[in-house]
């Protein structure tokens, strides 16, 4: 049953003042963000769902509006979040969407807090563990933000986060948001990525109701990859967003919360 609005919440946790934003009633469903984003990522998508789901929508340690430490890991995050949820009422069980990062993290709130998850909602994510070339290439990252600042890690990622036909405006939100992110936070996260559990053992076990989302032109994590592992959890249904890159739901919002509401309501 939902708690009710807890509009901009602080919970206090491990070293860390962690943001996150309720709205609506109904069903939780929590939206968990990538790297190096903020829950601004999911605004709209809150927005269109906020009249019959209770939308969670935390900025993860070190992003967004939450406090930074100087190291976290994908089960640091997960169970932030679960605690975020808790102290806003929601100690029943929860439908968990996760974007990229928000992915590997909502694979890891399904294995630590089974009997918490209602259903899954994985979105341009991987459920590989990171090769060894790009553990390297996690820990350069860290390193440079650490010099330079988080802009380094905009000016890198920006270009493939958003199809090829995203609005400039679009494109310069979200290097901004990037580069304003904590650099200790960004350089924390590159490496929790880097270390970031296999979930492809996961896949088989997975035994709630999951919808898989890609962006048809995702540079990151191309929709071919994205259909493979649906077709490798039982049951789960696969959506391409037409246009989108690897941020559906700030390219192509109304679709994409319409994919995501259609789901939910079937859920029962």
């Amino acid at each position: 049953m939902s708690a009710g609005n807890n509009r901009g919440m602080i919970t206090h946790l491990a070293g860390a003042d962690l943001y996150m934003d309720a709205r609506g009633h109904g069903r939780p469903v929590l939206l968990v963000h990538g790297f190096p984003l903020s829950g601004e990522l999911w605004a709209e998508t809150a927005a269109a769902l906020a009249d019959r789901y209770r939308c969670l929508v935390p900025d993860l340690r070190g992003h967004g509006r939450s406090g930074a430490t100087a190291e976290v890991s994908i089960g640091r995050f997960a169970d932030d979040v679960m605690a975020q949820a808790e102290a806003a009422g929601e100690t029943g069980r929860l439908v968990v969407v996760g974007l990229s990062m928000g992915g590997a993290i909502a694979f890891e709130v399904f294995r630590r807090y089974r009997e918490r998850v209602g259903g899954l909602g994985l979105v341009c994510c991987r459920a590989t563990a990171e090769t060894a070339e790009g553990r390297a290439k996690r820990e350069e990252l860290a390193q440079v933000v650490l010099r330079r600042g988080s802009v380094a890690a905009a000016e890198a990622m920006i270009g493939n986060l958003l199809a090829p036909v995203a609005a400039e405006s679009l494109r310069a939100k979200w290097k901004g948001i990037m580069s304003a992110t904590p650099a200790v936070g960004v350089a924390a996260a590159a490496r929790a990525l880097g270390s970031r559990p296999d979930s492809l053992p996961t896949l088989a076990a997975i035994d709630v109701p999951t919808l898989v989302v890609a962006g048809e032109r995702d540079a990151i994590t191309p929709s071919a990859g994205m259909r493979e592992m649906a077709g490798t959890i039982r049951g789960a249904r696969f959506v391409e967003i037409a246009g989108a890159g690897h941020l559906p739901p700030v390219e192509r919002p109304r679709e994409f919360a319409a994919v995501l509401r259609g789901w939910l309501d079937g859920l029962g």
